[in-house]
């Protein structure tokens, strides 16, 4: 998919590694202690000579061994073969070997194979107390190299090897690299040895993304920036911000600085949150979503609310027969095509309540009018609805990014298709005329799985809402349980990119961010792990959860 092409400039490059740069120094005094963590769970296996003896001559023993060991072992056959990594989401294939496996140890040194991947070498040389000492050709006991791959391949894949008293990890793309180093560190950290062997490993689905709600409870800078660096290490790739809504609109505007909220985030704020997340091979998918949920835009300008026959306001809604409505729309989304510069766009489309009522064209005469103009006498206001989304993706087409909107944006009985390059982001089946999610695909669109009754999390549980579980989703959720607990037919997985867990605010104080955090921690990791792979996990949940403790 066209997801994995990020572009980034020159200029962003420079941001990205000055992040990583920061990191570095922030988390080295963290990870000095890493070397001299013991063994756990079995990782790179224990001299099974050591089996008879008592709890403390085998600690005395350890002790002596590890001071006595030089830093390149040579792997023997007093080793058991070694055990798969415990990593969350879990890898995909190791071959195990015989050998004491691999620990950072200080002193000792990340080695690159190329200047593409000095973010991550720096990145991961900080976490884990190591030297980082750039392309180096030489070979030296104890080395973690990163290396570029020449053949092609997936561009999330990587391998990792672990032979020698040495780790090597490689891919064919940096992205694939960091997710190798995400992990060993998971290995260290749970751990404190990486176990002997091959690891090959790669995600069953590309999009892996969390979706906040930042319109209608603000959240801080430093608190997505939090998630970010959780998001990075659980392999997530993508994080949406719904910024704009009836309740606020959340970031700095240069183009119509009337419609920010008073809370909100700078300018310069978001450019360190896309910056970090492009340091952690994350894609900001941003969302302004229209014609409805534009109350916050419609308090600075009353005139752009629709209004139906008799007068009376409709909550949210613009009124989408004005030209000053499309321009108003189409600044914003001019202007934040220059501040969010991934691939990704986020178009919304959902709830416009001019579609709700029993009779559009007689309630709202004045969009029955706007139809019929533009799409001769037999328009109609879902026309001129789907109309309205079109235009919006080519504003947004014009700056080259894939877009999304929300089901129910995709109208029913329409003379107007929506473009053919939008794809469905497919969250719910409670709407008028709702479609199953195989309408979509058969007709050769992507769907996104936002799978509403289990990947939203709606703070107070208003309606049906209820919080949802990790267990839940690790045990009874797959990508292509797009709607219910029902999946489509195996025959359509190649259509779905994979999905989003999203969290919405609609009574924003029902929950403190820190409480948010919380909640979403388990749920978070259920999800990338059946993105990751969607089959049934080797973990039950118990130890599924007793590895997400362990890990932090």
């Amino acid at each position: 998919m066209s997801q994995h092409k990020r572009r980034v400039s020159a200029q962003q490059v420079r941001r990205k590694r000055a992040v990583v740069a920061a990191a570095f120094v922030g988390t080295v005094a963290l990870g000095v202690g890493v070397g001299v963590w013991a063994s756990a769970d079995g990782g790179g296996g224990k001299p099974e000579g050591g089996a008879g003896q008592a709890p403390s001559e085998r600690a005395s023993a350890a002790s002596s061994s590890r001071a006595a060991t030089p830093s390149s072992p040579t792997p023997s056959r007093s080793y058991p073969l070694s055990q798969a990594p415990r990593t969350i989401p879990a890898v995909r294939s190791h071959t195990p070997a015989r050998g004491p496996g691999w620990r950072p140890q200080r002193g000792e040194r990340v080695v690159v194979s190329d200047p593409e991947l000095a973010d991550e070498g720096r990145l991961i040389a900080g976490e884990l107390g190591l030297a980082y000492a750039g392309e180096q050709d030489d070979v030296r006991a104890g080395d973690l190299r990163l290396t570029l791959g020449s053949g092609g391949g997936n561009p999330e894949s990587y391998t990792m090897t672990v032979r020698g008293g040495r780790a090597d990890i490689s891919g064919p793309a940096d992205s694939g690299v960091f997710y190798g180093t995400r992990t060993l560190k998971q290995e260290v950290h749970g751990g404190g040895t990486a176990p002997e062997g091959v690891v090959r490993d790669e995600p069953a689905k590309p999009v892996r993304g969390f979706m906040l709600d930042i319109a209608r409870k603000p959240f801080t800078a430093s608190w997505i920036e939090d998630r970010i660096r959780e998001l990075g290490d659980l392999k997530f790739n993508e994080l949406g911000l719904h910024f704009s809504d009836d309740q606020g609109f959340r970031i700095e505007s240069g183009s119509h600085p009337e419609i920010v909220s008073p809370d909100h985030l700078t300018k310069a704020q978001v450019r360190q949150i896309v910056d970090l997340a492009a340091a952690r091979h994350i894609t900001v998918v941003p969302e302004i979503d229209s014609p409805g949920h534009l109350g916050a835009v419609i308090a600075a300008h009353p005139d752009l609310q629709l209004r139906n026959a008799s007068g009376v306001a409709t909550k949210g809604a613009v009124d989408i027969s004005k030209d000053a409505s499309a321009k108003i729309v189409d600044d914003l989304l001019n202007e934040y095509a220059g501040l969010f510069t991934g691939s990704q766009w986020h178009l919304g489309g959902d709830e416009y309540q001019a579609l709700t009522v029993a009779d559009p064209q007689a309630s709202y005469p004045q969009l029955a009018a706007a139809a019929r103009q533009k799409y001769g006498s037999g328009g109609t206001v879902a026309d001129l609805a789907t109309g309205w989304l079109n235009d919006r993706a080519g504003t947004v087409r014009a700056h080259d990014r894939t877009m999304r909107a929300w089901n129910d944006g995709f109208l029913r009985n329409t003379s107007v298709q929506p473009a053919k390059d939008l794809q469905v982001a497919y969250w719910t089946g409670k709407e008028i005329g709702a479609r199953q999610p195989v309408e979509y695909l058969s007709a050769g669109r992507k769907v996104l799985n936002y799978n509403d009754e289990f990947l939203y999390y709606v703070l107070g549980q208003p309606q049906t809402f209820v919080y949802p579980t990790g267990q839940r989703i690790y045990e009874q959720w797959n990508p292509r349980v797009l709607r219910g607990t029902t999946a489509v037919p195996a025959s359509y997985d190649g259509q779905i990119p994979g999905g989003s867990f999203a969290v919405w605010c609609d009574l924003a104080n029902s929950q403190t961010q820190d409480q948010v955090a919380a909640g979403i921690r388990m749920p978070l990791r259920a999800t990338v792990q059946k993105l990751w792979d969607p089959g049934t996990p080797a973990l039950s949940w118990a130890d599924f959860r007793k590895l997400a403790d362990r890990l932090g």
